[in-house]
């Protein structure tokens, strides 16, 4: 199932200089995207190689993320260069961006149209959050939780972190773009925790670090049957009473009601 890049839900990030099949994993893969990593996963002296592999592969015909080193980088530079010509970026996400300034050079490095996802990994990015999600090319940020808690010197904890993920749901809502992605969960016996509390703090995708991780996560930020069922019963009550609230808890309920059904459309669990 394809879905749209602004509600797909699990995004597995895949090392393009140790995948010994990377149409393999495209084709078997159940997550909503795939993200060819050229950052933290490969080192600096496989960065080239890594590179021509990801530009040869989506110029044959595939589609994926393409992850890009940070603007600081020596890196970037290529990077953006390599794939502006790259006919299967289905779009970037850039590494520790800490600015809308970085949004906009990597968009016209890229020529112009890319979506462009802004990974928040420092303090220094989250205090910017705002202007980086404002700006036009950010087509959703996600949430580099691992270097984040380096930068800051926190525990991976939700009550330390929740500030950090409250200010990117914030952020998004405020820019009206999609809803954030979450980091990974490293542990597999913890996705189902992990996915649950991306839920909750209002994000909207997670990032994966394998393929098996795609159920817990496509369930679990999915509207559920009796979510969708509600939504419905709601709809259809509201409608027979000829559109008139009973009170004012009414149209926040159908708001959200219809929040649910348009998702659920989207996502194909529900006929258009």
């Amino acid at each position: 199932m394809t879905v749209n890049s602004k509600v797909s839900r699990s995004w597995l990030l895949v090392n393009p200089s140790r995948e010994p099949d990377l149409g393999a994993v495209l084709a078997t893969t159940s997550c909503d995207e795939v993200i060819l990593d050229l950052e933290d996963a490969v080192a600096p002296d496989e960065k080239e190689a890594a590179r021509d592999r990801v530009v040869e592969f989506l110029n044959a015909g595939a589609q994926a993320w393409v992850r890009v080193n940070d603007a600081s980088s020596d890196f970037w530079s290529a990077d953006c260069r390599a794939l502006a010509e790259c006919r299967g970026v289905k779009g970037v996400v850039l590494a520790k961006t800490e600015g809308g300034n970085h949004m906009w050079d990597t968009a016209n490095r890229l020529g112009g149209e890319s979506p462009v996802i802004a990974l928040i990994e420092t303090a220094r990015g989250l205090a910017r959050v705002h202007d980086i999600a404002a700006a036009r090319p950010c087509f959703r940020i996600a949430f580099g939780v691992n270097d984040y808690t380096l930068d800051i010197g926190v525990e991976q904890d939700p009550l330390a972190l929740a500030y950090s993920r409250s200010q990117l749901v914030i952020a998004s809502r405020a820019a009206h773009i999609p809803g954030p992605i979450d980091g990974p969960t490293r542990d597999p016996e913890q996705l189902a925790e992990g996915v649950a509390l991306t839920r909750q703090m209002g994000m909207t995708g997670k990032l994966a670090l394998r393929s098996s991780d795609a159920e817990t996560i496509n369930t679990g930020l999915s509207p559920s049957e009796s979510d969708i069922s509600w939504a419905r019963e709601f709809v259809e009550q509201f409608n027979a009473r000829g559109g008139k609230p009973k009170d004012g808890s009414d149209l926040p309920r159908l708001n959200r009601a219809r929040i649910i059904l348009e998702k659920a459309r989207q996502l194909r669990l529900i006929p258009d």
